[in-house]
């Protein structure tokens, strides 16, 4: 992987972790008594993490398939020599 597929990873990561700190965080005001089962904000930001897992699949898949992305560049060069 090269330095910028590594940066979008990153970012990708580090938006998954501050959106979990910050659901943390907000239960956490809210008081103890409260069920993070029951809530709607809870399962908004499961779904999330559930959207950005998935997204981050995608991105491993196009960042280590090579051979692809080889056969990819053939395609638009041919293309490019029309």
């Amino acid at each position: 992987m090269n330095g910028g597929q590594v940066m979008v990873v990153m970012i990708v990561l580090i938006v998954m972790v501050t959106s979990l700190f910050k659901a943390r965080h907000r239960s956490a005001r809210r008081g103890a008594g409260v069920s993070l089962v029951n809530d709607p904000e809870a399962a908004r930001l499961r779904d999330e993490v559930k959207q950005m897992k998935e997204r981050i699949q995608v991105l491993e898949r196009v960042i280590t398939d090579n051979h692809k992305s080889v056969d990819l560049d053939r395609e638009i060069e041919r293309l490019r020599d029309r």
